[in-house]
């Protein structure tokens, strides 16, 4: 992901001409591997401002009692990052947003690192640019593969945009959210905003955007689901819609939009589904869409998907479902056509070569 997201931008900056900073958030956890891998790309970094920015971080509480958890196993995972709509107040509080107005850029626009389809857009920057909007979220239209995703509302109270997510609606509600009909849009995380406006709203409210908290159940350790259950305490950083006045939104194509939160998800990026451009903008080959479900007893965990796909997932341009219950080890170059459904109780190997139809 970030080899590509790298080179998405240094195409970007050579087709515009332009010194475009590519700058990530990390957490703890997350930023000595991440700065590891920016080193094959010693030409990303402008000068005068850093590669990255950190997470605050805070405790996890006991699920029972809400006090801060001890683990003596590992210290470290007694802490955890508030969430990615820490995003504003690490911003601030880094430093980084001055930098970023003293150094002369006015809007920035932030996405997940897993969805490799928000690249950089000089289109969409120059609407946002010319809207004069302190905010802005890109959406896309709603299958009915995307009715628990967040989506935008309008307060009634005084005709706000809100960000309204699943955690935030009761279960008689839940009907209307997950109508695709009633909410034809629904919210990226791709976000647009004006950076001195964004500075000044920090300001003016001593660095608290008052985002909605988000209760997130886990264990403390996540790799050991006996260890204590926590919670943690998060925010949306697209829940800050709500924080501006005139903030607005955008329709983008639903290339704009491919997140990778399990592996079934991965193994669609990972397929001759897409090409990788010279701009390294990943394309759709095929029109239809391939349903992937994985058995997550032996594919949910990465090291698990990469050992029984030890030479790359099959081919599924000619597939319209893959379906995998049990513990399979496929081979090099397996074809699957059609829909699929594969099931075993023992381990079995698909030898390669395969083509799986019917």
């Amino acid at each position: 992901f970030l080899d590509i997201i790298c080179q998405q931008v240094m195409s970007a900056r050579k087709e515009y001409g332009v010194s475009l900073p590519l700058i990530f958030m990390n957490s703890f956890r997350t930023q000595a591997d991440t700065l590891a891998a920016l080193q094959r790309y010693p030409d990303i970094e402008v000068a005068g401002l850093p590669l990255d920015f950190l997470q605050n971080q805070e405790p996890k509480l006991r699920a029972d009692d809400l006090t801060p958890v001890s683990w003596e196993k590992d210290p470290s995972l007694e802490w955890c990052p508030p969430g990615h709509g820490d995003i504003y107040t690490a911003l601030y509080g880094s430093g980084l947003l001055d930098k970023l107005i003293d150094a002369g850029y006015r809007y920035a626009m932030t996405s997940n690192s897993d969805n490799l389809g928000a690249t950089p857009n000089a289109e969409i920057a120059g609407w946002f640019a010319a809207s004069g909007a302190p905010y802005a979220a890109e959406l896309c239209v709603r299958t009915i593969n995307d009715r628990k995703g967040g989506h935008l509302a309008i307060r009634k109270a005084d005709g706000q945009l809100i960000l309204r997510d699943t955690a935030q609606t009761p279960p008689e509600q839940m009907d209307y959210f997950t109508d695709e009909h009633r909410h034809p849009f629904f919210h990226t995380n791709n976000l647009w905003f004006d950076l001195v406006k964004l500075r000044d709203a920090l300001v003016e409210r001593n660095a608290v955007l008052g985002l909605p908290l988000i209760a997130n159940h886990k264990t403390v350790d996540p790799s050991d689901p006996d260890s204590p259950a926590v919670i943690q305490m998060e925010t949306a950083m697209g829940a800050a819609i709500a924080s501006f006045k005139g903030a607005t939104a955008i329709l983008v194509p639903r290339s704009r939009f491919l997140p990778v939160k399990t592996t079934n998800e991965l193994t669609l990026l990972r397929s001759d589904i897409y090409d990788l451009g010279e701009d390294y903008h990943l394309r759709k080959v095929n029109e239809h869409e391939v349903a992937v479900d994985l058995d997550s007893h032996y594919f949910k965990k990465i090291s698990d998907f990469e050992a029984r796909f030890p030479e790359g997932v099959p081919s599924l341009r000619q597939a319209t479902g893959f379906k995998v219950t049990g513990p399979f080890t496929f081979g090099k170059d397996v074809k699957v056509k059609g829909q699929v459904n594969l099931e075993t109780q023992e381990e079995e190997q698909v030898a390669a070569g395969s083509c799986l139809a019917g």
